[in-house]
């Protein structure tokens, strides 16, 4: 199992992102995928999740309506669009799949949220 991320950078508050997972060595389309953050300091936590469909998704009540968690099956890759973002968005952003009962984590990208 593979989980790459991209996508992160320094952003100005107000600003978006897109994060991408490129996923390999499994069947993507039959796992659902989370977006999870660690703040320096803090404990990680979960951001998004989203079904193996794609029909369902959840969000931290920190996001709901500024995040947005999709995927595409065909392209074995899960995105993150961040808009409105604001200095405590600011952490190292984790692309997890579980499969198995087992937890596989990508290796992180940094969002910083910064004037």
């Amino acid at each position: 199992v593979q989980l790459v991320e991209s996508g992160g950078g320094l952003v100005q508050p107000g600003g978006s992102l897109r994060l991408s997972c490129a996923a390999s060595g499994f069947t993507f389309s039959t796992y659902g995928m989370s977006w999870y953050r660690q703040a320096p300091g803090k404990e990680r936590e979960l951001v998004a999740s989203i079904s193996s469909t794609g029909g369902s998704t959840n969000y931290a009540d920190s996001v709901k309506g500024r995040f947005t968690i999709s995927r595409d099956n065909a392209k074995n890759t899960v995105y993150l669009q961040m808009n409105s973002l604001r200095p405590e968005d600011t952490a190292l952003y984790y692309c997890r799949a579980t499969i198995d009962v087992r937890p596989y984590w990508g290796q992180g990208t940094q969002v910083t949220v910064s004037s």
